[in-house]
């Protein structure tokens, strides 16, 4: 079967590519940009990728091999229903869906046991941690995982596995296609607010993703607001557990992360809570989440308000004197949340801001400028609007000199403060 993926340099789309090339599909595709995932992709042995997504280059794909389905990002019905190669697949007659109905065939195929990962903020980080966990026990394992990780593919299938961990995504209400065996729930806040109008609407989809699942690992608070009854959960944390002061790894947030994996794999594999602990105290973590570029350059992936707010008490783990380079996620998230600024930079020393990354945007809502948040700050004083430029790396390169940790928070992909940095900085 030949699968065509569409944005398949996406953080989700791209590691389904690598798990259904690895389980035995064709696979090819196409995104608007390149990228250094792209380029990874490319360097795993997919290599017939199309940059720009024309009806001209799907149908080139068609005429060599046809094409049995295609699987797109959620933002492309979103961006242009009517979008090329939707028309071409259409006329040809080529099924298409989103992510989620290949995954649930090929999990269905290949009789795996689905672990979900789910929740506002630590998705990623944990999904990275139940691998790591089920790798260093010896345990084969299929996963899917958000970014890069230096122990594995960020997309695999492994022939034999029991298990298949899934870094699953409210957005576009992705993760109610599912009916996990497990699934974690790493913190609910309040995200997506175009899909959903009101924080009980967000909720709701929580609890029926809950419902959903025959197993369940919640912190305390995350059931009290989602009015999980007694016995609704198979595994309720204590928010503030002293046994997670046994965990040794930077950041708050990352320790609350290990501790949902830990109890998690206790849960599955029996195996004792003080080995698991061992284990995951060695974990090496993983691309953009508070990653280490040079010496005293970070670059992380926040782009929601509790995001950042465990990215700086991070950071202030190992300084006093924290610089931030903020690039926020779409201009639409913005106006959501811009109030939520206000006091967060409170302890930085200095903070740059740059324009917004733009994705999925509504074309009525004016750009919001880097002034119009800063205004907005209680110290508005430590900021200043900045570009990807010369000037900002002259900064950058200033700050760490006199001895400054500098955190560069960024959520987009190709174009984005991120690879702007990494060109800058990474030797």
């Amino acid at each position: 079967m030949h699968i065509y993926f569409s944005g398949i340099g996406g953080t989700a789309i791209g590691p389904l590519a690598m798990i259904a090339a690895q389980a035995g599909y064709k696979v090819s595709g196409s995104d608007k940009q390149d990228s250094q995932y792209i380029q990874y992709l490319r360097t795993q042995g997919i290599n017939d990728i199309h940059i720009g997504q024309s009806y001209d280059q799907i149908s080139e794909s068609h005429s060599v091999q046809p094409i049995d389905w295609l699987v797109h990002t959620s933002a492309l019905t979103i961006e242009d229903p009517n979008a090329p190669e939707l028309q071409f697949c259409k006329q040809a007659g080529i099924k298409v869906s989103k992510r989620d109905e290949l995954l649930n065939q090929i999990i269905n195929d290949k009789q795996l046991k689905l672990i979900a990962i789910a929740g506002t903020h630590g998705k990623t980080t944990t999904t990275a941690m139940v691998i790591w966990l089920f790798k260093q026990l010896g345990i084969p394992v299929s996963y899917s995982v958000g970014a890069k990780i230096s122990f594995g593919e960020m997309g695999q299938y492994v022939e034999g596995s029991e298990y298949f961990v899934y870094e699953a995504d409210e957005f576009d209400h992705n993760f109610l296609a599912f009916e996990p065996y497990l699934s974690l729930i790493t913190g609910v806040d309040y995200d997506h607010h175009e899909q959903f109008p009101t924080r009980e609407a967000y909720n709701k989809a929580f609890q029926q993703f809950l419902s959903q699942s025959n197993e369940r690992v919640v912190w305390n608070n995350d059931a009290g607001s989602l009015g999980l009854a007694p016995g609704d959960a198979s595994v309720v944390l204590d928010d503030n557990d002293t046994a997670m002061n046994q965990i040794e790894l930077l950041g708050l947030v990352n320790r609350q992360d290990a501790w949902l994996a830990v109890n998690a794999l206790a849960s599955l594999t029996n195996n004792p809570i003080e080995q698991l602990i061992n284990l995951i105290n060695k974990f090496p973590g993983l691309d953009r989440r508070f990653e280490r570029i040079s010496d005293n350059l970070y670059s992380d992936y926040a782009h929601t308000i509790e995001k950042i707010r465990g990215c700086l008490q991070t950071a202030h783990e190992t300084s006093n004197n924290i610089t931030v380079v903020y690039e926020p996620l779409t201009n639409r998230r913005q106006y959501y949340i811009k109030d939520g600024y206000k006091d967060l930079f409170k302890g930085v020393k200095k903070l740059y801001w740059v324009p917004s990354y733009l994705a999925r945007e509504d074309p009525d809502q004016p750009v919001l400028s880097p002034k119009e948040f800063i205004s907005g700050l209680s110290n508005r004083t430590i900021a200043e609007p900045a570009e990807l430029n010369a000037e900002l790396k002259q900064h950058i390169t200033e700050r760490l000199i006199i001895g400054d940790t500098v955190v560069c928070i960024s959520g987009g992909g190709g174009g984005s403060l991120d690879e702007w940095l990494r060109a800058e900085f990474k030797g």
